[in-house]
């Protein structure tokens, strides 16, 4: 019997821009999170944050705005008549809707009362109905009893009890929780692994070059055992053998790009990612030599190092660059700065069009899968860690020092660190980049994400 994973539902916010989606967002998950990490070189927008809420926890992904054209309040277009821009419309709308069904749990269609039932309201609504899927329809900006007459109109969309909401003042999103935990399933979805077995993701915005990685990797060594069905909607996984190991490559085609496809798409791509990584070990985050790191390549990669998998920079198209004697070097260095947060991750230079280095996946995925399982012992822990202490005593916060006492790794895949400490509110996240540093000097962890945990010892507290 293999070990089962769980993984946790997924709810996506859907709607036309400048409805709040982005300030409900913030409001729902409990903090604003304009920039995800706040340091240089690695600022970038929160598409994506954890809920708790009551007994349940689930993703919520914020998607952005539909891009539209401008309306007049009776639906007529302004100004210009743009035909053919609204069939383009329609089809990224369609896209981006299919997608949200696809890979979300439950979606929630954002509409604004002051503007009242829009066109594309309409269109939405009518793709939503067509579907199983559960959807909550929540109206935004109501602030006062006015509104909330108002917000009455929409039960025109065909979508069920419209949700008055105010994402500014946090008027109505207790309800909106509560409707969606209703929609949830009713029980985690869980899948059950086989042993022996590495699960590899790739993931990377379109265009990058996954299902040719993906093809190139089968074909290279001939040892396809089967395409299996995979446990999420529409997925197909790739079985293969290397060398007496089994490899799954879980299925992340996502959205292909027709066109100039806007930001909306993009956002959906990083919906599908974040499904094939729950499910992973190791996560192949593949970007576009031609283009280098994009904001879409950081959401990615952040939600692979929350997730803990581990991780592998896979820059395809190398076969396309213009090179000297420093490319190589200059490329590694961009890519350190843009994604500082996963300096762990190995850089690999690969051409899935010509098969440059592709072969050197294989080990190196099972390298970085393995220490997931590396165990240091407790007192060669607390012995680096002391000297750490010697080294970089913790910064004094106001009247009060952060005092470290013990430390013990209970747990691996992912290593997880328990740190006891007088108080867990004195740890700076830069002090704990410091201490995972000094760990790493007793074993890399390479590709792979430590778990940091401090936890206050109440009877040392009183004591110190």
């Amino acid at each position: 019997m293999g070990k089962k994973r769980r993984r946790k539902p997924i709810v996506a916010l859907v709607g036309r821009p400048n409805v709040g989606k982005s300030t409900l967002f913030n409001r729902l998950i409990g903090q604003k999170w304009a920039i995800v990490e706040d340091k240089p070189g690695t600022t970038r927008d929160r598409i994506y944050g954890d809920v708790v809420w009551g007994d349940r926890e689930f993703t919520l992904v914020d998607t952005g705005g539909l891009e539209i054209i401008p309306h007049t309040r009776d639906g007529r277009p302004k100004a210009r008549p743009l035909a053919e821009d609204s069939r383009d419309f329609i089809h990224e709308m369609q896209e981006q809707v299919n997608t949200a069904l696809r890979e979300a749990d439950v979606i929630v269609l954002v509409t604004d009362v002051t503007d009242g039932v829009t066109p594309v309201d309409r269109q939405v609504a009518d793709l939503l109905r067509q579907e199983k899927k559960p959807v909550i329809l929540a109206v935004n900006k109501v602030d006062n009893p006015q509104r909330e007459v108002e917000a009455l109109a929409f039960y025109e969309l065909g979508l069920g009890d419209p949700i008055p909401v105010s994402a500014l003042h946090g008027k109505g999103t207790g309800d909106l929780l509560d409707a969606i935990l209703q929609a949830l399933p009713h029980a985690p979805e869980e899948e059950e692994e086989e042993e022996d077995v590495i699960r590899v993701a790739i993931v990377g915005r379109p265009n990058v070059g996954k299902s040719t990685l993906l093809n190139r990797l089968a074909r290279e060594e001939r040892a396809i055992v089967s395409d299996v069905a995979g446990t999420t909607r529409d997925v197909v996984d790739t079985r293969v053998r290397w060398e007496g190991k089994t490899f799954l490559f879980l299925d992340t085609a996502g959205i292909r790009r027709k066109g100039s496809i806007q930001r909306g798409v993009e956002y959906y791509s990083v919906l599908r990612a974040m499904r094939a990584i729950e499910r992973s070990d190791v996560v192949l985050l593949v970007l576009d030599a031609t283009e280098g790191v994009t904001a879409q390549d950081a959401h990615i990669a952040g939600y692979a190092l929350e997730a803990y998998r581990s991780i592998i920079i896979v820059v395809n198209k190398w076969d396309l660059v213009e090179k000297d004697t420093y490319t190589m070097v200059e490329y590694t260095r961009r890519i350190r700065h843009e994604l500082n947060f996963i300096d762990f991750a190995p850089i690999v230079f690969i051409s899935a069009k010509t098969g440059q280095r592709v072969s050197r996946l294989f080990p190196l995925i099972e390298h970085v899968y393995e220490e997931r399982f590396v165990r240091l012992p407790t007192s060669m822990l607390n012995r680096i860690i002391q000297e750490a202490l010697a080294e970089h005593p913790p910064p004094v916060k106001g009247t009060r020092a952060l005092r470290l006492y013990y430390v013990t790794q209970p747990a691996v895949d992912p290593p997880t660190f328990v740190f006891f400490v007088n108080d867990a509110e004195l740890v700076h996240f830069s002090y704990q980049r410091y201490l995972e540093n000094k760990i790493r000097e007793i074993h890399p962890y390479d590709g792979t994400p430590l778990k940091l945990i401090f936890r206050s010892h109440e009877g040392k507290r009183k004591g110190k």
